[in-house]
Formats: C-alpha cells, sequence, structure tokens
C-alpha cells in the first residue's frame, strides 16, 4: 500500500493506495508542534478503525509547512517501516517547470498540475481552494506554465470578522439572495459571491493571455460550492493532491528519497 500525505497550512491529508485504488482518506488539523508520535498513533489508529491492519510499502509527502516535513519523514520510517519521498527538487515528475525559480512553486501546486494533466491531457487551469486560493496553468504539452495566488476564503472570512468592529463571524454558506437583508446574508453574499467572481475573473483574463484553450478544474474543501456558481470551473475533484502523489510515487519507483 501507498501512503500518500498532503499537509496544508491548516489541514493536513492522508490517503491510502492500494495499487490505483484509494481505500481511504483523513483529514486532520496542521499543528507544527505535533510530535512524530503524536501523527504515527493517529494514523495508524485511523486505519485500523476504518480499514483494519495495513501494510505499508511506499509513502508519499507533500508539504507546504517547512517544519513539519521531517517530522513526518521520521514517523514513517518509525511507524510504517518505509523511506518517505518528499516533493521537492530532485523529484521526477515528468512536468516541465516554466516558472522564473522552479524551486519557488509550492508543492501542492506541482502535485495537482500533475494529476490535474493526466486526468485532461490538454491545457488546463487548477483551482485549488486551500488556505491560500492558487490558480494554476498547465500548457497544452504538460508544462507548469505559472499561476496566480489569493488569500484564501476563510482568511477573507476571518479578516472581515476581526477588522470590522460590528461584523460577526458567518459561516461560509450561499445565501437565497445576491442582495442581502440582514448583516449576515449581506456578507454572505459578499464573501460567496465576491469569491466566485474573483475566481472567473482570474480565470478569463488567464485564458486570454495564455491563447491556448484551458479547461477548468477545482479542487479543495470548498470547491464544489464554489464551482455550483461559477461560470468557469468545469469540474471538481477534491482528491486532486491525494491522486497526483500516487502518480507521482509510480514515477519514481526508484531512487532515494528527495529533500523538500
Amino acid at each position: 500500500m501507498l501512503l500518500a500525505i498532503d499537509v496544508g497550512n491548516t489541514n493536513t491529508v492522508a490517503g491510502l493506495f492500494q495499487d490505483e485504488i484509494l481505500l481511504g482518506h483523513w483529514r486532520y488539523t496542521t499543528h507544527i508542534e505535533r510530535t512524530e508520535d503524536e501523527i504515527g498513533v493517529l494514523l495508524r489508529t485511523l486505519f485500523a478503525t476504518h480499514i483494519g491492519p495495513v501494510q505499508v510499502d511506499a509513502a508519499m509527502l507533500s508539504s507546504v509547512v517547512p517544519p513539519t516535513t521531517e517530522v513526518l519523514v521520521r514517523m514513517v520510517d518509525r511507524y510504517f517501516g518505509v523511506r518517505c519521498r518528499v516533493v521537492g527538487h530532485g523529484l521526477k515528475t515528468g512536468m516541465p517547470i516554466l516558472y522564473e525559480n522552479p524551486r519557488e512553486v509550492g508543492a501542492d501546486r506541482i502535485v495537482n498540475a500533475v494529476a490535474a494533466f493526466d486526468l485532461i491531457g490538454d491545457g488546463l487551469i487548477v483551482v485549488d481552494f486551500g488556505t491560500a486560493t492558487t490558480f494554476d496553468v498547465v500548457t497544452p504539452k504538460g508544462e507548469y506554465l505559472g499561476g496566480a495566488i489569493c488569500p484564501g476564503i476563510g482568511i477573507s472570512s476571518e479578516a472581515l470578522f476581526r477588522a470590522a468592529a460590528r461584523l460577526p463571524r458567518v459561516e461560509f454558506a450561499r445565501p437565497k439572495n445576491v442582495v442581502g437583508r440582514n448583516t449576515v446574508a449581506s456578507m454572505q453574499s459578499g464573501l460567496v459571491f465576491g469569491y466566485v467572481g474573483l475566481v472567473d475573473g482570474i480565470v478569463n483574463r488567464m485564458r486570454a493571455e495564455v491563447g491556448f484553450p484551458c479547461r477548468v478544474i477545482a479542487t479543495g474543501g470548498l470547491a464544489q460550492l464554489i464551482a455550483t456558481e461559477s461560470d468557469t470551473i468545469e469540474s471538481v475533484d477534491e482528491l486532486l493532491t491525494l491522486k497526483g502523489l500516487r502518480l507521482l510515487h509510480a514515477r519514481n519507483l526508484t531512487g532515494a528519497t528527495s529533500s523538500p
């Protein structure tokens, strides 16, 4: 079995693959203070509860939180007895990176791009709704071209609550109307429809600039809500990053663990 781990600034997602089949996936809050023992016990308990005894044969890690990377590498070695490959410089991706400095591209963005191009096989834009919302463009040749980074939905909502003394913290949910008739509905309208406008605006500008047709796929916890209102998002795959980690594992079956 392959253990795939995607560490984001807010949440970490772990998945178990048997060949190409995702047996299960679990999400827990990312805390840099967690030790390798805490994470190891947590994962083994989750696996045993939902799947039963497992034999992990390999592990792939994507992390945008550097303090957690080495902790997870040690955890995988101690609790599952395998070496953990880390997405980063030196790992074979099969995708040329056209960024001015390829090392600046977040690991999750590369993993998403690899998975999306494997799925679509043409020019595309990946929109990932995480702590930050990222837009990543892949050419029809399968090259990572670049993208955009925006404040995530959660960050925007929390900033509105903290910076405006009289505004409450609200659930990110679609209101009945664009024209809100109370404060909560008005804030939800601004957050949801404002974010939909942001997504569609950036996607349309990117399509006009690159000069080739782009399919648009979204991922992340809030992708489905935005996609239902968006004119540009064509499909949603909330497990895109885990699938990308499986693909990278297959492309790197030989060789030592790469540094982040």
